[in-house]
């Protein structure tokens, strides 16, 4: 029995990975959850599942969660905090972590789990955009075992050769493809796309997914940020990598050989699809998902992007072949813009204006260590900050 510990439990990664978790009692234990704020959540799902441990970042909520369960008599020791994260990561009794913690704040506790040696399932995609080579150097150093979460990147590792490696080019691969199912707005017009609002960009057609991804998955930033996390997981050249519009999401990716075989991953639109995949590897367990009908679902459907409508995946692939800390402040200005997109002090339009003028203020610099990534990763988003509020929020009160 193998001991888990869900970091980001109560967002939708996390719900889906303790679903396929209560699946499986005889294979694993839950011995750690964590979340950010989330303290009713969090404590429904340890008074379910009976964790030795849970954690939050905020300390207020974390103190609001001991409370809820020393009430239920729950024995769950609660820690608080943003190192309560790592100290879960690192915990012994954790083979396998789920690093799930959502956008720059889960880098620590992600590093964490990779250089304690864990058996690393990769959801939170921030980490390899921000800090590929840490991450990287982190696993080799560790002797972790990586597992990508996401649908895309877990079907490029179940298509790959079996003594593929983390990090490095596996043999005889040309390129791959990650296929995008173009989000709500792939038929929209570019004038109604700049005047969408935020309860239209979280629509998502196929996947349910967080606010923060969803409007990511509405720009199509989030197939430029995968792209740049599939270069990093994979040891590809950015320019191996491609993006094809799918809207049925049911090819996952593709992955295309020397000798002309392009092998693709397949399955219902659902999460838990690739997390029973990285829990159960090598084996294949039960993950709840309804089986796939190629009968009922009758097509499929691919088609190019368009980089006019959706500037996001430009300028994506001009931070992932810039290299260095390009990607990370390419990361960082996107949470900054969509977080005020979300507040409605931005229009969805702005979004790439936003990202376009923090990328352009870029001066370079080096990734030396997780410090100097979390100094710069400041550093831009205060450069986003600023351009939100002057210029943008001028435009803005003008129409």
């Amino acid at each position: 029995m193998k001991g888990v510990a869900v970091l980001g439990a109560t967002g939708s990664v996390g719900v889906s990975t303790l679903d396929v978790l209560a699946r499986h009692p005889e294979r694993f234990r839950i011995v750690a959850l964590a979340a950010r704020s989330n303290a009713e959540q969090l404590a429904e799902q340890c008074l379910q599942h009976r964790p030795a441990l849970a954690a939050l970042a905020d300390p207020a909520a974390a103190r609001v969660l001991r409370v809820r369960l020393r009430a239920a008599g729950c024995p769950t020791e609660v820690l608080e905090g943003p190192e309560a994260l790592e100290i879960l990561a690192r915990d012994p009794r954790a083979e396998i972590v789920m690093a799930a913690i959502s956008g720059a704040a889960g880098l620590p506790s992600t590093l964490a789990a990779a250089a304690s040696g864990k058996r690393l399932l990769l959801a939170n995609k921030e980490s390899a955009v921000m800090a590929g080579p840490l991450l990287m150097a982190a696993v080799r150093a560790g002797g972790a075992t990586l597992i990508p979460i996401d649908s895309e990147h877990n079907a490029i590792f179940q298509c790959l050769p079996a003594d593929a490696r983390p990090g490095e080019a596996p043999r005889g691969v040309r390129r791959v493809l990650l296929t995008a199912s173009g989000g709500p707005f792939l038929a929209w017009s570019s004038e109604a796309i700049a005047k969408a609002s935020p309860e239209q960009a979280c629509a998502h057609p196929r996947w349910k997914m967080g606010r923060k991804i969803s409007v990511d998955s509405a720009t199509l930033m989030n197939k430029g940020l995968e792209c740049i996390e599939a270069a990093v997981l994979f040891g590809l050249h950015p320019d191996q990598i491609g993006v094809v519009v799918h809207p049925q999401s049911l090819v996952h990716s593709l992955v295309e050989y020397e000798d002309g075989s392009l092998l693709a991953q397949l399955g219902s639109p659902d999460m838990r699809t690739p997390i029973a995949q990285a829990l159960g590897w090598p084996e294949r367990i039960g993950s709840g998902v309804e089986f796939l009908d190629l009968i009922q679902a009758a097509r499929l459907d691919f088609q190019a992007p368009d980089p006019e409508r959706f500037p996001c995946l430009r300028l994506a692939a001009e931070a992932a072949r810039s290299g260095g800390l390009a990607p990370l402040w390419l990361n960082a200005a996107d949470e900054e813009a969509v977080a005020a997109f979300l507040d409605k002090r931005l229009n969805f339009g702005d979004i790439p204006a936003v990202i376009e003028s923090v990328m352009n203020s870029f001066k370079g610099g080096d990734m030396a260590d997780l410090s100097s990534v979390l100094a710069a990763d400041a550093e831009a988003r205060a450069c986003a900050r600023q351009i939100i509020a002057g210029p943008l929020a001028e435009r803005q009160g003008a129409r």
